[in-house]
C-alpha cells in the first residue's frame, strides 16, 4: 500500500504542477512555454527523489507497462500501479477544476496539427524517454541523483521542443485526467496508444542493446 500511495501522490503532484503551470500561464502569461516545460521536468525530478525509494516513481502507466514488458516489474503490481497513477492524476485535475473553474481545458493535450503528426511525435518522445529510464533505473526503480536529473531533463527537453505541436505528454495518466474532467476527449486515444507504443519499442531496443553487449568479446 505504501507503493501505491506513493504512485498516487507522485502522479497527483506531477499533474497538478505540470498542467497547473499550463492553466496559470494561460491566465497570466507569466511562465511562457519555457516555464511550463521546466515545470514538468523539475516536478519529475523532485518526485523521483521523493518517492523513488518507495515505489520506483513510475508516475506513468506507459513506464509501468515498459518495465513489465522488460520483465523488471511484477505483473501482480502493474494494475494497482496504473490505477494509483490514474487516480492521482484525476484528483489533480479535479483540484484544478475547483481552483480554476473558468478554464476550459485544464491543460489537456490537444494536437495543433494532424493527429498522425502528434501520434508519431508522442511515440518517438516516449520511446526516447523510456530508453533513458531503462538505462538509468535500478530494476524498476527510478532512484538516485543521476536518475532524477537524467529523466527530469529528458522530460523538460522533450516538452520544450515538442510541446507546442503535440503537448509532449508521454504519459497516458497526464493526458487522461484533464481530458476526462474537461470533456476534451476527441484526441485522448492518441495520448494513450502512442506513449504505450513508444515504451514498448524502447524495451525492444533495450533488449537488442543488452544482447549486443553480452555477445561482445572481452578485451
Amino acid at each position: 500500500m505504501r507503493r501505491y500511495a506513493a504512485e498516487l501522490l507522485g502522479t497527483y503532484t506531477l499533474v497538478f504542477a505540470g498542467t497547473g503551470a499550463i492553466v496559470v500561464n494561460e491566465q497570466t502569461g507569466a511562465l511562457g512555454h519555457f516555464g511550463v516545460a521546466a515545470t514538468f521536468g523539475l516536478v519529475v525530478l523532485a518526485m523521483i527523489h521523493a518517492f523513488g525509494e518507495v515505489s520506483g516513481a513510475h508516475l506513468n502507466p506507459a513506464v509501468t507497462i515498459g518495465f513489465l514488458t522488460a520483465k523488471r516489474f511484477p505483473a501482480s503490481q502493474a494494475l494497482p500501479y496504473i490505477g494509483a497513477q490514474l487516480g492521482g492524476a484525476l484528483l489533480a485535475s479535479l483540484t484544478l477544476r475547483l481552483l480554476f473553474p473558468g478554464n476550459a481545458e485544464l491543460g489537456a493535450t490537444i494536437p495543433t496539427g494532424s493527429a498522425m503528426q502528434s501520434f508519431m511525435l508522442e511515440t518517438i518522445l516516449t520511446y526516447l524517454l523510456m530508453l533513458v529510464i531503462l538505462h538509468v533505473a535500478h530494476g524498476s526503480r527510478e532512484v538516485g541523483l543521476m536518475a532524477g536529473i537524467s529523466i527530469g531533463a529528458m522530460v523538460g527537453l522533450e516538452a520544450l521542443f515538442a510541446g507546442p505541436i503535440c503537448g509532449a505528454s508521454m504519459n497516458p495518466a497526464r493526458s487522461f485526467a484533464p481530458a476526462v474532467v474537461s470533456g476534451e476527449l476527441n484526441a485522448l486515444w492518441l495520448y494513450i496508444v502512442a506513449p504505450i507504443s513508444g515504451a514498448l519499442l524502447a524495451v525492444l531496443t533495450w533488449r537488442l542493446l543488452q544482447a549486443s553487449a553480452s555477445s561482445k568479446p572481452m578485451d
